[in-house]
């Protein structure tokens, strides 16, 4: 009876270590830093929206394999953090552009939950390297359907207006519609249950106790558009987090936003990462589309994208200091030299560039900062243009790190990359000594 009740309780604290182990194997937030094992995260990802789509190409096999190849790839060059897309919304042109697809929703609450099998197969891979996911759970923007497909499913959005091409006030009107219509915000939060409660169906674990899993994040770029949809706007970013919270005490949840860039004004940014259900703040950086330089060459406004670059961190870093959580620049890119898109192109400019933003990343590592990590755009990997110099998407084509909307090798990090990748294992070296 004694052996009965030692084997019972050597079992027991068996079960209650491992348990223990797992869950101080999920990022947590400690003050204003991430934390592994009670021990400071700082790191140096990827953007690579498209991870949990390879699997699902039509030559499975072949997705597969490219995706284990180049998270072996990343993992080498010690990109560890992955930034990743969980669906897409509807199909067929938005806003004149054609969707990535294949579509989880393919209709307003309908799910072709199949697709989640890429998503499964993809965390699966990241977690037997020991890399940690951001999924965001829709879009601000037409390329994976997002707000805008939800409006067009509520009546918002008339189908002879969804198809052709919008003006920038067009879009930002009818996108801030999403934050008061109801039924949007049902069918968008349905489709959050979906991913947060989902079980991997190769592990049969839920995603909720994987530690693969970083963070959730409420969209990619979601913006009010409009000056007067910023209250229901920051009500619905509360909401949001918190139901996600709700379903999932293990992992992080954030905005996505590209900070004062997208929110407006900075009191707003400011609002919509100050609650309690919001982790950490997020901002992006774009140089091309922000108009910071004209030239095809680059070269001659290199200081002065430089300059406006750690201007804009240091107004979201303090920011970070006064709510006392970490800050990630999860987004940030610039083109090849001459904003050429082949990939036989050269890159000095953006590695100049990465060099800046990995510079100041370690530098906030070394006085325990709060800017905590990065995500640069985007991974390219092995894909390439099949079309010589058409470099506009179709279906079919190879994913890779340019949406649709945008020239395929714009801001891509092909394997090719020598010299990016020279930069990005330097400072990964670095990061993580």
């Amino acid at each position: 009876m004694i052996k009965k009740y030692v084997v019972l309780f050597c079992f027991s604290c068996c079960l209650i270590n491992q348990l223990l182990h797992a869950q101080s194997a999920f990022v947590k937030v400690k003050g204003h830093q991430f934390t592994i094992n009670n021990k400071p995260y700082y790191y140096i990802g990827a953007n690579y929206w498209y991870g949990g789509l390879l699997a699902m190409v039509k030559d499975s096999e072949a997705g597969k394999k490219r995706l284990v190849n180049e998270l072996d790839f990343l993992h080498l060059k010690g990109v560890n953090n992955l930034r990743v897309l969980a669906g897409v919304e509807g199909f067929g042109k938005l806003n004149a552009v054609k969707r990535v697809s294949p579509s989880l929703q393919t209709s307003q609450g309908v799910f072709d939950t199949a697709l989640l099998k890429g998503l499964d197969f993809l965390l699966v891979e990241m977690g037997k390297r020991n890399m940690k996911a951001v999924i965001y759970l829709s879009n601000n923007w037409d390329w994976s359907g997002g707000f805008l497909q939800y409006l067009n499913w509520n009546g918002k959005l008339p189908d002879s207006i969804l198809q052709r091409k919008l003006s920038w006030d067009e879009n930002r009107d009818i996108v801030s519609r999403f934050y008061s219509c109801k039924p949007c915000m049902q069918a968008y939060y349905k489709q959050v249950e979906l991913i947060v409660n989902r079980t991997n169906s190769i592990t049969g674990q839920p995603y909720k106790n994987d530690v693969a899993i970083m963070a959730w994040q409420l969209a990619n770029e979601p913006r009010p558009m409009r000056l007067q949809a910023i209250p229901a706007y920051i009500e619905w970013v509360s909401a949001s987090a918190a139901l996600i919270k709700s379903l999932d005490k293990n992992h992080l949840v954030t905005t996505g936003s590209e900070g004062e860039q997208g929110s407006e004004n900075m009191a707003t940014y400011k609002a919509i990462h100050a609650g309690k259900n919001v982790d950490y703040l997020t901002i992006h950086i774009w140089p091309k589309n922000w108009a910071w330089f004209n030239d095809t060459s680059i070269s001659k406004s290199l200081n002065s994208i430089i300059i406006n670059t750690k201007n804009y961190i240091d107004k979201h870093a303090a920011v970070a200091s006064s709510l006392q959580k970490p800050l990630v620049i999860e987004e940030f890119g610039l083109p090849r030299d001459g904003h050429q898109f082949n990939p036989q192109s050269t890159t000095l400019l953006r590695d100049n560039y990465y060099s800046v933003l990995f510079n100041i990343l370690e530098e906030s590592r070394i006085k325990n900062g709060y800017i905590a990590g990065c995500n640069f755009w985007g991974v390219g990997g092995y894909g390439r243009s099949a079309k010589g110099s058409n470099y506009w998407w179709s279906e079919g084509d190879d994913y890779m790190a340019d949406p649709p909307p945008e020239e395929q090798g714009l801001n891509n990090v092909f394997d090719q990359d020598t010299s990016t990748w020279n930069v990005i294992q330097y400072f990964t070296n670095r990061i993580y000594q």
